[in-house]
């Protein structure tokens, strides 16, 4: 009887393993050429992944809900345009993942200041869980949107630190 326990605890233990013992399906891992930066193109609703001028990657995209233009203020629904860098994660974001974009610069803050407004901020690429909408157009606060695996690749994939450039 205790032998067959045994084998019972063992089949159980490796029957979890192969299923991912536990660990969250949303975290994934990437082994590939390191992501060098991000480029995204509002126009075309795209985003890219490059390995220095290679494109690992491309990502349709939803943007801020009045997405024409560069963000300048709180609340105008805009999403930045211009060089910015992956700064922050966070892992357990209402829309899934997100990794954060380091708007609002020195240049924003001065802008918004000099117009007597707040430049806003909390500008991340994110998934879509989350939004009770329709998740369809540009929906977003200013952020940048992709389906939720596609957002789980990557989290897995830019590290922070990584050069962004956001062009109209």
């Amino acid at each position: 009887m205790r032998a067959l326990k045994l084998v019972a605890a063992l089949f159980l233990t490796l029957g979890l393993a192969a299923c991912g013992g536990g660990r969250d399906p949303k975290f994934r891992t990437y082994n590939g050429p390191a992501v060098t930066s991000v480029v995204v193109e509002k126009g075309a609703r795209k985003m890219q992944l490059f390995h220095n001028d290679r494109v690992l990657k491309t990502y349709k995209i939803s943007l801020g809900f009045a997405a024409e233009g560069h963000k300048q203020f709180e609340g105008d629904g805009k999403t930045p345009e211009g060089a910015y860098f992956i700064d922050r994660r966070n892992p357990k974001s209402r829309f899934h993942l997100s990794i954060g974009i380091s708007y609002p610069n020195k240049a924003d803050i001065a802008y918004a200041e000099s117009q007597g407004k707040k430049p806003g901020g909390e500008i991340f690429i994110h998934g879509k869980t989350g939004y009770r909408g329709d998740n369809k157009g540009d929906w977003t606060w200013g952020c940048i949107a992709v389906p939720d695996r596609q957002m789980e690749d990557i989290y897995a994939m830019v590290r922070n630190g990584t050069p962004i450039l956001i062009k109209p």
